[in-house]
């Protein structure tokens, strides 16, 4: 059996003078594999990735393991504690109102000064260079002049410090109420059919503050770069957002499946000795993100959601009616909302009372097998 080391890491401090820490749970392997890293729960109501975790741990402890293995639950103490009511906010930094999860680091100059330094590496000792320069690049902001940094912020690099550090990173979420799809990375495609998820949102080459942005965003930049001078240079880091579901709800026996999904794709990279996984025979429908449509109420009302997750619709057919009883005298008191082209439904807003300009669904659209 495999030994488990448990590390508390202080992320910040609350009012009180009290550290703020996060669990990380490290497995050792023999040095042979590929590194992990995988985290839950950035987003505060987004918990069922911690029942991953903890079906991902029951599983890794008895498995013969090439590679280090890193495990963060409970990602961000502050989201997950940030309650309004029954209902888990933490989507957002209720000081400064940003999206916990668009606080992480990236700096195109040091991609362009190693990619301009490069001719006299080999591509390991390139690789080795750039992972611990960005490795320090972290830890220079972390260690700079502690006013500079927002709680959010010294959270986030806490975590990338950690990213870094791994060859594959997995970022786990949940929407709204939504259907499993995965965030990849479209030079991973391939290995996106080594996950058991039905819906993959292929991403392009941009940095938008995300944990799988600032993870691989480097290398891909890095790789372009190499090309235009003519090396070619492989991408060394593969990094997802694996969407499990939806929030507020934790599932442990769905858990298990997600965990085996996870543990397929680590088997296709070769992090474990002799493991069982296999990804499912399954049909997998994927879109690029410019394709990725978000509908906004085009009314204020109350929402009968009609799509189901993951239902294929076809141009015209209804996936919404919007009831306004307090116009019943004076006009049509029930709209059906049609969508103008094919497309799956992704998820839809946690809520039957939406404002006008509200996002209602996404949708994904130009669809096609991978």
């Amino acid at each position: 059996m495999n030994k488990i080391d448990q590390q508390n890491i202080q992320v910040g401090e609350i009012a009180n003078g009290l550290p703020l820490t996060i669990p990380v749970y490290r497995l050792k392997g023999d040095g042979s594999g590929k590194s992990v890293y995988i985290q839950a729960n950035m987003h505060g109501a987004e918990v069922q990735g911690n029942a991953v975790i903890y079906q991902l741990l029951e599983q890794l402890k008895n498995l013969g393991l090439r590679g280090d293995i890193t495990l963060v639950p409970y990602a961000n103490p502050i989201g997950c504690n940030q309650k309004s009511g029954e209902f888990t906010l933490g989507r957002f930094d209720p000081i400064t109102g940003v999206n916990w999860n668009r606080l992480y680091h990236y700096n195109p100059e040091l991609v362009r000064r190693f990619a301009g330094q490069s001719d006299s590496l080999s591509d390991q000792e390139l690789r080795d260079a750039f992972k611990a320069a960005l490795v320090e690049e972290v830890e220079q902001r972390l260690n700079g002049p502690q006013h500079a940094l927002t709680t959010g912020k010294r959270i986030a690099l806490n975590l990338q410090r950690l990213a870094h550090q791994a060859d594959i990173v997995l970022d786990l979420h949940t929407g709204p109420i939504s259907a499993k799809h995965l965030y990849c990375p479209e030079y991973a495609r391939a290995s996106a059919r080594y996950f058991n998820i039905e819906h993959v949102l292929l991403i392009p080459n941009e940095f938008d503050g995300a944990m799988d942005e600032a993870a691989f965003c480097p290398w891909w930049q890095l790789q372009t770069q190499l090309k235009r001078q003519g090396r070619d240079f492989e991408v060394a880091i593969e990094a997802y957002t694996v969407e499990l579901g939806s929030q507020e709800r934790i599932d442990l026996t769905e858990a298990l499946e997600d965990a085996q999904s996870i543990l397929s794709y680590l088997n296709y990279q070769g992090v474990f000795v002799d493991a069982p996984y296999q990804p499912k025979n399954m049909q997998r429908h994927a879109c690029y993100l410019k394709d990725y449509v978000a509908y906004y109420a085009p009314m204020g009302g109350m929402i009968e959601y009609l799509a189901g997750l993951g239902e294929h619709l076809k141009a015209g057919d209804a996936f919404a009616r919007i009831l306004r009883m307090e116009r019943y005298l004076s006009e049509e008191p029930l709209h059906t909302l049609r969508f103008d082209q094919d497309a799956i439904a992704i998820l839809h807003f946690a809520s039957a009372s939406v404002n006008q300009g509200t996002e209602l669904y996404k949708f994904f659209t130009n669809t096609f097998d991978l």
